[in-house]
């Protein structure tokens, strides 16, 4: 059932704090999806998903030039799904709260001078959690 990020449950919070890699789809120039694992994080009052990458990576350069993505991740019976438009940053202050903020869910990343952040304005949510 699809919905919007509102009234959102405890349970679905949790469950996109606990430790879970997602997939990310982007979509290449020639329609088809790029799908690959990433480690995401979801801030529901800013109804933003994060996804920290390299600049020059597929990913970016598929959000870049088509401005979607959706991030899904899967655990047991549980998964959700968010969807939005999306953008990719390359502000310091942007790319230093998307690390603050995976450092929280996963660890620590290791520093990289070509990092950007992939930020999903989330506008629809599916799963069961």
């Amino acid at each position: 059932m699809a919905r919007t990020l509102d009234g959102v449950s405890e349970q679905f919070r949790a469950f996109w704090t606990e430790r879970h890699l997602a997939s990310l789809v982007t979509v290449r120039a020639d329609g088809s999806p790029h799908v690959i694992p990433v480690g995401v994080t979801l801030d529901v009052e800013a109804r933003l998903a994060r996804v920290i990458c390299r600049g020059g990576s597929v990913k970016a350069r598929n959000v870049a030039e088509r401005g979607i993505a959706v991030v899904s991740q899967v655990d047991g019976r549980r998964w959700s799904t968010l969807e939005g438009d999306a953008v990719v940053r390359t502000d310091p202050a942007a790319v230093a709260d998307a690390e603050r903020r995976y450092a929280l869910r996963y660890r620590r990343p290791r520093p990289n001078p070509e990092r950007v952040v992939i930020e999903i304005a989330v506008r629809r949510v599916l799963g069961l959690t």
